[in-house]
């Protein structure tokens, strides 16, 4: 790499995998949030893509976490204006002691507000309330020539919607406005039900009796003969005050989980399948039982595995990376069916999976939710096999009408991905206008083929 007078460091995705060495700068304020003068350039938030969307080798990355300021809040309708580097739990500490939470948040509050709008991420209340780039109002960004560029579903949409799941190739996000929900509580009214295999998870995620705020299924991924699929639906909601005890005296009081360090990884035989089995056979017992109604703190429902700071390390020294995809309701169940069939035969079960209801698409040309059941899993690159059986839940996937989601993706081929990706074109038209110079790159577009010159 040639000296640009910038530090180099290497880095890498959640996943802990493929590192890059890039230059990096971080700005302090918005008005040092530009291009560097030559070169390609990505920004990072917090680093918790999972793969190499916010890695760029011989590139330089801006780190974005020191603009998390907030700008402006209107109390009445909750708008929120603030920094592109301010995260969800930024957020949630500032504003759920007012009677406000995010309108969709993921499945960790450590990820930048610029990081949600790139990802366009989704929550458990997607069939409910779609994904994050719904509930924005208005970004502020910066173009590859340094100009800065408001946009907004009604101002310049076609910017605004590349940029929402654009995963940070149109430009550098400054400003997000968006709206936040009003809460009456910082607690869940929570809910959980055994499924015995996969048509009982999925009969209850789409039963409207059984329907919540918030809906998700932890799935067995180890199961086998008649219960492969089986799981633990999961259901919540804020907690109104009248669902609270009176001994609850301060009902918006955020209860954090104390964050542990991990001293070290795993071996990697830990994560053999047959301790997952024993795991997942005591998890479906523990976690069935509890089927009456219950209060849980919102910090332990919506990022359960926050209370490890680093838990990406529990995979060692490898590294681990998730496949999630989302398939249409019309082939869904087939294809959930064909994918844990797949991975019971390579015997390489997912070490967590996770299922979720999906509800329509927003209007962005990435954006990765579609109307359908989304499935999340995890798995060890302690394995040399994974990428060849993951190359193969490709074709299911594909084949199903369905899509892998980028912010997760580490080995997705530029082929696959245009048959995953039909707007991609659409996508492309608005990035040549913005940056025709292909100054806005990361290692996943480079891999992928979506630089302005595809």
């Amino acid at each position: 790499m040639e000296s640009s007078g910038a530090p180099i460091l290497e880095l890498h995705g959640w996943g802990r995998h493929s590192p890059s060495r890039s230059f990096v700068a971080r700005p302090e304020r918005v008005r040092d949030a530009v291009p560097p003068p030559t070169g390609p350039v990505i920004p990072r938030g917090l680093g918790r893509s999972y793969g190499d969307a916010a890695t760029l080798e011989d590139g330089t990355v801006l780190l974005m976490e020191r603009l998390n300021r907030f700008l402006a809040f209107d109390e009445a309708a909750g708008v929120l204006t603030a920094e592109a580097g301010a995260s969800i739990a930024d957020v949630i500490e500032t504003f759920v002691p007012r009677g406000w939470f995010p309108p969709v948040t993921p499945g960790t509050k450590h990820v930048t507000l610029g990081g949600c709008v790139a990802a366009d991420v989704h929550g458990k209340n997607h069939h409910r309330d779609g994904a994050f780039g719904a509930h924005v109002r208005a970004l502020l960004i910066v173009l590859a020539d340094g100009s800065r560029r408001r946009c907004s579903p009604s101002e310049e949409p076609d910017l605004f919607w590349a940029t929402v799941g654009g995963m940070g190739l149109t430009g550098i996000v400054l400003e997000v406005t968006l709206r936040l929900v009003r809460i009456e509580s910082a607690l869940m009214r929570v809910e959980h039900r055994r499924a015995a295999d996969l048509d009982a998870v999925l009969a209850l995620l789409a039963d409207p009796a059984w329907d919540d705020e918030t809906s998700i299924a932890w799935i067995d991924a180890t199961a086998r003969e008649g219960r492969i699929g089986r799981g633990i639906a999961m259901r919540g909601h804020h907690a109104a005050r009248a669902e609270l005890s009176p001994r609850v005296k301060d009902p918006l009081r955020w209860r954090a989980g104390s964050e542990r360090a991990l001293p070290c990884g795993l071996p990697s035989g830990a994560l053999r399948p047959g301790l997952l089995a024993c795991f997942n056979d005591f998890y479906y017992a523990w976690q069935g039982r509890k089927e009456r109604p219950f209060l849980a703190p919102a910090d332990g429902y919506f990022y359960p595995l926050d209370v490890l700071a680093d838990w990406n390390r529990l995979y060692g020294r490898q590294g681990f990376t998730q496949y999630q995809c989302v398939l249409p309701d019309r082939s869904a169940e087939a294809g959930i069916r064909r994918i844990l069939e797949a991975i019971r035969i390579a015997r390489r079960p997912s070490t967590l999976a996770v299922l979720k209801r999906f509800g329509p698409a927003d209007p962005a040309p990435l954006s990765f939710p579609m109307a359908g059941y989304t499935l999340a899993m995890d798995f060890a690159l302690a394995d040399p096999d994974v990428f060849p059986l993951l190359d193969g839940l490709d074709e299911i996937v594909a084949g199903c009408g369905g899509r892998v989601y980028l912010a997760k993706d580490a080995r997705l081929r530029p082929e696959v991905f245009r048959a995953m990706y039909p707007r991609f074109a659409e996508w492309l038209r608005v990035k040549r206008a913005v940056d025709p110079g292909d100054r806005f790159q990361s290692d996943l577009s480079r891999r992928l083929g979506m630089g302005a010159s595809a």
